[in-house]
Protein backbone atom coordinates (compact mmCIF):
# COMPACT_ATOMS: atom_id res chain seq x y z
CA UNK A 1 0.00 0.00 0.00
CA UNK A 2 0.59 3.53 -0.55
CA UNK A 3 -0.45 6.73 2.05
CA UNK A 4 -0.65 10.10 0.29
CA UNK A 5 -0.45 12.02 3.93
CA UNK A 6 -1.64 15.43 2.64
CA UNK A 7 -2.39 18.44 4.65
CA UNK A 8 -6.01 18.54 3.67
CA UNK A 9 -6.51 15.03 3.12
CA UNK A 10 -5.39 11.35 3.66
CA UNK A 11 -5.35 8.87 0.37
CA UNK A 12 -4.57 5.43 0.82
CA UNK A 13 -3.82 3.35 -2.35
CA UNK A 14 -2.87 -0.05 -3.85
CA UNK A 15 -1.46 -0.93 -6.65
CA UNK A 16 -3.91 -3.09 -8.07
CA UNK A 17 -7.58 -1.00 -7.05
CA UNK A 18 -6.10 2.59 -6.96
CA UNK A 19 -7.22 4.55 -4.14
CA UNK A 20 -8.86 2.79 -1.57
CA UNK A 21 -9.36 5.39 1.31
CA UNK A 22 -9.63 9.17 0.30
CA UNK A 23 -10.82 11.53 3.60
CA UNK A 24 -10.22 14.53 5.32
CA UNK A 25 -6.56 14.59 7.45
CA UNK A 26 -8.36 15.35 10.73
CA UNK A 27 -9.31 13.79 14.26
CA UNK A 28 -11.38 14.61 17.22
CA UNK A 29 -10.31 13.53 20.25
CA UNK A 30 -11.81 13.43 23.99
CA UNK A 31 -9.97 16.22 25.77
CA UNK A 32 -10.87 14.93 29.16
CA UNK A 33 -9.80 11.61 28.57
CA UNK A 34 -6.08 10.50 29.78
CA UNK A 35 -4.95 9.05 26.86
CA UNK A 36 -7.29 10.96 24.35
CA UNK A 37 -9.32 8.36 23.10
CA UNK A 38 -10.58 8.67 19.44
CA UNK A 39 -13.81 10.06 19.16
CA UNK A 40 -14.32 10.16 15.10
CA UNK A 41 -11.68 10.43 12.00
CA UNK A 42 -11.81 11.69 8.56
CA UNK A 43 -15.34 11.79 7.16
CA UNK A 44 -16.95 11.49 10.00
CA UNK A 45 -14.36 14.34 12.12
CA UNK A 46 -14.98 17.45 9.04
CA UNK A 47 -18.70 18.53 10.51
CA UNK A 48 -17.04 18.44 14.05
CA UNK A 49 -14.70 21.21 13.17
CA UNK A 50 -15.26 24.97 14.88
CA UNK A 51 -18.26 22.58 16.71
CA UNK A 52 -16.99 20.82 19.42
CA UNK A 53 -17.25 21.60 23.35
CA UNK A 54 -13.84 22.10 25.54
CA UNK A 55 -14.38 18.17 26.52
CA UNK A 56 -13.46 17.55 22.83
CA UNK A 57 -10.62 18.48 21.06
CA UNK A 58 -9.81 18.73 17.01
CA UNK A 59 -6.32 17.85 15.85
CA UNK A 60 -4.66 17.96 12.24
CA UNK A 61 -1.56 15.75 11.27
CA UNK A 62 -0.07 18.05 9.36
CA UNK A 63 0.09 22.21 9.27
CA UNK A 64 1.92 23.94 6.06
CA UNK A 65 3.40 19.94 5.26
CA UNK A 66 4.64 19.88 8.29
CA UNK A 67 3.96 17.31 10.71
CA UNK A 68 2.85 18.86 13.76
CA UNK A 69 0.40 16.52 15.70
CA UNK A 70 1.88 13.09 16.09
CA UNK A 71 -1.10 11.70 17.89
CA UNK A 72 -3.69 13.07 15.26
CA UNK A 73 -0.92 11.73 12.48
CA UNK A 74 -0.92 8.04 14.18
CA UNK A 75 -4.55 7.50 14.78
CA UNK A 76 -5.62 8.65 11.20
CA UNK A 77 -3.01 6.37 9.71
CA UNK A 78 -4.18 3.72 12.16
CA UNK A 79 -8.32 4.65 11.27
CA UNK A 80 -7.15 5.02 7.18
CA UNK A 81 -5.22 1.08 7.62
CA UNK A 82 -8.40 -0.44 9.51
CA UNK A 83 -11.00 0.84 6.84
CA UNK A 84 -8.12 -0.36 3.97
CA UNK A 85 -7.98 -4.07 5.96
CA UNK A 86 -11.70 -4.09 6.25
CA UNK A 87 -12.70 -3.04 2.75
CA UNK A 88 -9.54 -4.25 0.48
CA UNK A 89 -8.09 -7.07 2.69
CA UNK A 90 -4.61 -5.78 2.40
CA UNK A 91 -1.92 -6.63 4.49
CA UNK A 92 0.40 -4.01 5.05
CA UNK A 93 3.76 -5.51 4.70
CA UNK A 94 5.57 -2.90 2.93
CA UNK A 95 4.24 0.68 2.63
CA UNK A 96 5.28 4.07 0.63
CA UNK A 97 4.26 7.18 2.42
CA UNK A 98 4.98 10.61 0.15
CA UNK A 99 6.89 13.44 2.42
CA UNK A 100 7.82 16.86 1.16
CA UNK A 101 10.73 17.29 -0.91
CA UNK A 102 12.24 19.18 1.66
CA UNK A 103 11.08 17.17 4.96
CA UNK A 104 14.13 17.51 7.26
CA UNK A 105 15.60 14.31 8.73
CA UNK A 106 13.71 15.24 11.99
CA UNK A 107 10.04 15.31 10.26
CA UNK A 108 10.98 12.32 8.28
CA UNK A 109 11.54 10.20 11.70
CA UNK A 110 8.24 11.91 12.58
CA UNK A 111 6.40 10.38 10.05
CA UNK A 112 8.28 6.90 10.92
CA UNK A 113 7.35 6.95 13.89
CA UNK A 114 3.99 8.22 13.36
CA UNK A 115 4.02 5.11 10.75
CA UNK A 116 5.43 2.51 13.08
CA UNK A 117 3.11 3.69 16.34
CA UNK A 118 0.29 2.71 13.40
CA UNK A 119 1.44 -0.55 12.45
CA UNK A 120 2.01 0.21 8.88
CA UNK A 121 4.76 -2.32 8.65
CA UNK A 122 7.89 -1.58 6.42
CA UNK A 123 7.98 1.92 5.61
CA UNK A 124 9.61 3.48 2.95
CA UNK A 125 9.21 8.04 2.18
CA UNK A 126 9.31 9.29 -1.08
CA UNK A 127 9.45 12.47 -2.68
CA UNK A 128 5.91 14.17 -3.30
CA UNK A 129 6.91 16.14 -6.11
CA UNK A 130 8.80 13.18 -8.01
CA UNK A 131 5.98 11.08 -7.21
CA UNK A 132 3.64 13.89 -8.47
CA UNK A 133 5.31 14.27 -12.19
CA UNK A 134 5.33 10.43 -12.48
CA UNK A 135 1.47 10.98 -11.89
CA UNK A 136 1.31 13.46 -14.56
CA UNK A 137 2.71 11.53 -17.05
CA UNK A 138 6.33 13.16 -17.42
CA UNK A 139 9.57 11.37 -18.29
CA UNK A 140 11.30 11.73 -15.27
CA UNK A 141 13.80 8.99 -16.17
CA UNK A 142 15.00 10.69 -19.29
CA UNK A 143 18.03 12.96 -19.99
CA UNK A 144 15.69 15.84 -19.75
CA UNK A 145 14.46 18.94 -17.80
CA UNK A 146 10.75 18.77 -16.49
CA UNK A 147 9.60 21.56 -14.18
CA UNK A 148 6.25 20.66 -11.92
CA UNK A 149 5.07 23.07 -9.41
CA UNK A 150 2.90 20.80 -7.32
CA UNK A 151 0.17 23.10 -5.61
CA UNK A 152 -0.69 21.42 -2.42
CA UNK A 153 -2.92 22.45 0.70
CA UNK A 154 0.19 22.85 2.81
CA UNK A 155 3.12 23.58 0.74
CA UNK A 156 3.75 24.29 -2.64
CA UNK A 157 6.67 23.00 -4.27
CA UNK A 158 8.66 23.68 -7.19
CA UNK A 159 10.78 21.25 -8.91
CA UNK A 160 13.62 20.56 -11.76
CA UNK A 161 13.75 17.19 -11.97
CA UNK A 162 15.87 15.21 -14.86
CA UNK A 163 17.03 11.29 -14.38
CA UNK A 164 15.10 10.55 -11.93
CA UNK A 165 16.29 13.06 -9.67
CA UNK A 166 15.56 16.17 -8.14
CA UNK A 167 17.90 19.07 -9.68
CA UNK A 168 16.80 22.49 -8.26
CA UNK A 169 13.81 23.00 -5.91
CA UNK A 170 12.40 25.40 -3.96
CA UNK A 171 8.89 25.08 -1.45
CA UNK A 172 7.19 27.93 -0.31
CA UNK A 173 4.51 27.29 2.70
CA UNK A 174 1.63 28.11 1.21
CA UNK A 175 -1.18 26.13 -0.14
CA UNK A 176 -4.77 25.91 -0.32
CA UNK A 177 -5.09 26.15 3.40
CA UNK A 178 -3.38 29.48 3.62
CA UNK A 179 -5.70 30.77 1.05
CA UNK A 180 -8.39 29.61 3.89
CA UNK A 181 -7.11 31.77 5.61
CA UNK A 182 -6.53 34.73 3.16
CA UNK A 183 -9.91 34.85 2.53
CA UNK A 184 -10.68 34.63 6.55
CA UNK A 185 -8.35 37.42 7.23
CA UNK A 186 -9.88 39.25 4.47
CA UNK A 187 -13.42 38.73 5.36
CA UNK A 188 -12.35 39.73 9.21
CA UNK A 189 -10.54 42.76 8.47
CA UNK A 190 -12.31 44.62 5.68
CA UNK A 191 -15.52 43.64 6.30
CA UNK A 192 -16.06 43.20 10.06
CA UNK A 193 -17.13 39.59 9.16
CA UNK A 194 -16.74 36.40 11.17
CA UNK A 195 -16.37 32.76 8.76
CA UNK A 196 -15.08 29.28 10.32
CA UNK A 197 -12.80 26.81 8.15
CA UNK A 198 -15.08 25.33 6.46
CA UNK A 199 -16.67 28.20 4.90
CA UNK A 200 -13.70 29.44 4.16
CA UNK A 201 -12.95 26.11 1.76
CA UNK A 202 -15.80 26.24 0.18
CA UNK A 203 -15.93 30.11 -0.51
CA UNK A 204 -12.35 29.42 -1.76
CA UNK A 205 -13.84 26.45 -4.10
CA UNK A 206 -16.66 28.50 -5.53
CA UNK A 207 -13.96 30.96 -6.51
CA UNK A 208 -12.33 28.60 -8.66
CA UNK A 209 -15.36 27.30 -10.28
CA UNK A 210 -16.34 30.73 -11.61
CA UNK A 211 -12.91 31.16 -12.40
CA UNK A 212 -12.79 27.96 -14.33
CA UNK A 213 -15.69 28.80 -16.46
CA UNK A 214 -15.57 32.31 -16.75
CA UNK A 215 -19.48 32.65 -15.99
CA UNK A 216 -19.23 34.24 -12.79
CA UNK A 217 -16.84 37.38 -13.63
CA UNK A 218 -19.73 39.67 -12.29
CA UNK A 219 -21.50 37.57 -10.39
CA UNK A 220 -22.03 38.17 -6.60
CA UNK A 221 -20.84 35.82 -3.96
CA UNK A 222 -23.09 34.97 -0.65
CA UNK A 223 -21.22 34.10 2.43
CA UNK A 224 -22.78 32.84 5.38
CA UNK A 225 -21.18 33.97 8.78
CA UNK A 226 -21.06 36.58 11.99
CA UNK A 227 -20.92 40.17 11.81
CA UNK A 228 -18.97 41.56 14.32
CA UNK A 229 -20.29 45.02 15.04
CA UNK A 230 -23.86 43.46 14.97
CA UNK A 231 -23.34 40.38 16.60
CA UNK A 232 -25.84 38.16 14.85
CA UNK A 233 -25.59 35.60 12.06
CA UNK A 234 -26.37 37.52 8.46
CA UNK A 235 -25.29 37.06 4.92
CA UNK A 236 -23.01 38.94 3.37
CA UNK A 237 -22.99 39.76 -0.06
CA UNK A 238 -19.49 40.77 -2.41
CA UNK A 239 -18.83 40.89 -6.23
CA UNK A 240 -16.30 38.43 -6.61
CA UNK A 241 -13.86 41.04 -7.95
CA UNK A 242 -13.42 41.30 -4.68
CA UNK A 243 -11.48 38.60 -3.80
CA UNK A 244 -9.29 39.68 -6.73
CA UNK A 245 -6.69 41.54 -4.63
CA UNK A 246 -6.66 38.13 -1.76
CA UNK A 247 -6.11 35.76 -4.91
CA UNK A 248 -2.93 37.93 -6.76
CA UNK A 249 -1.21 38.73 -3.35
CA UNK A 250 -1.39 34.76 -2.55
CA UNK A 251 -0.49 33.50 -6.12
CA UNK A 252 2.68 36.02 -6.17
CA UNK A 253 4.26 34.06 -3.94
CA UNK A 254 4.04 30.99 -5.89
CA UNK A 255 5.32 33.03 -8.55
CA UNK A 256 8.18 34.42 -7.28
CA UNK A 257 9.26 30.84 -6.29
CA UNK A 258 8.96 29.74 -9.66
CA UNK A 259 11.03 32.39 -10.95
CA UNK A 260 13.89 32.03 -8.26
CA UNK A 261 13.84 28.19 -9.06
CA UNK A 262 14.51 29.40 -12.84
CA UNK A 263 17.12 31.58 -12.07
CA UNK A 264 19.15 28.47 -10.31
CA UNK A 265 18.47 25.97 -13.23
CA UNK A 266 21.38 25.08 -15.46
CA UNK A 267 21.25 26.42 -19.10
CA UNK A 268 20.84 22.89 -20.40
CA UNK A 269 17.74 22.28 -18.18
CA UNK A 270 16.32 25.87 -18.83
CA UNK A 271 16.87 24.91 -22.62
CA UNK A 272 14.60 21.47 -22.24
CA UNK A 273 11.95 23.88 -20.18
CA UNK A 274 11.66 26.36 -22.90
CA UNK A 275 10.37 23.70 -25.00
CA UNK A 276 8.49 21.65 -22.26
CA UNK A 277 6.96 24.51 -20.04
CA UNK A 278 5.57 24.20 -16.67
CA UNK A 279 3.37 21.61 -15.46
CA UNK A 280 1.05 21.89 -12.41
CA UNK A 281 -0.61 19.64 -9.96
CA UNK A 282 -2.02 19.57 -6.92
CA UNK A 283 -5.80 20.92 -5.68
CA UNK A 284 -4.97 25.11 -6.21
CA UNK A 285 -3.39 24.07 -9.94
CA UNK A 286 -6.94 24.47 -11.82
CA UNK A 287 -7.08 28.48 -10.84
CA UNK A 288 -6.74 29.82 -14.23
CA UNK A 289 -5.20 33.30 -12.55
CA UNK A 290 -2.03 30.97 -11.24
CA UNK A 291 -1.71 29.73 -15.05
CA UNK A 292 -2.03 33.50 -16.36
CA UNK A 293 0.16 34.79 -13.90
CA UNK A 294 3.17 32.17 -14.10
CA UNK A 295 2.66 32.46 -17.72
CA UNK A 296 3.60 36.07 -17.92
CA UNK A 297 6.30 36.37 -14.95
CA UNK A 298 8.37 33.72 -17.10
CA UNK A 299 7.52 33.34 -20.65
CA UNK A 300 6.93 30.04 -20.78
CA UNK A 301 3.81 27.81 -21.61
CA UNK A 302 1.86 26.52 -18.37
CA UNK A 303 0.01 23.39 -18.50
CA UNK A 304 -2.56 21.73 -15.82
CA UNK A 305 -1.97 18.12 -15.46
CA UNK A 306 -4.89 15.83 -16.19
CA UNK A 307 -7.22 15.09 -13.07
CA UNK A 308 -4.43 17.54 -10.81
CA UNK A 309 -5.66 16.82 -7.08
CA UNK A 310 -4.54 13.01 -7.83
CA UNK A 311 -1.43 12.92 -9.23
CA UNK A 312 0.26 12.24 -5.83
CA UNK A 313 -2.11 9.25 -5.70
CA UNK A 314 -1.45 8.41 -9.56
CA UNK A 315 2.47 8.62 -9.08
CA UNK A 316 2.28 6.54 -5.61
CA UNK A 317 0.08 3.76 -7.95
CA UNK A 318 2.68 3.38 -10.12
CA UNK A 319 5.51 3.14 -7.94
CA UNK A 320 3.78 0.12 -6.13
CA UNK A 321 2.93 -1.39 -9.69
CA UNK A 322 6.54 -0.98 -10.79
Amino acid sequence: MAFDVGTANLRVISSERGILFDEPSICCFDADDYNGALVAAGAKALPMADRTPPKLRIGRPLRRGVLQDLAAARALLRYAGECVGVRGRISAKSTLIGVPADATQAERRAFMTAARDANLGVVQLVSEPVVAAIGAGLPIMEATGCMLVECGAGTTEVVVISLGGVCVSRTVRVGGASLDQAITDFLHLRHKFLIGEQSAERLKLELADESVTGSGADCDMQVRGRCIEAGLPTVLTLPRQAFDDVLVKHFTMIVEAVVDTLNETPPELSHDILERGIILTGGSAPFPLLSTMLAKATGLDVMVADDSRYCVARGLQALLAG
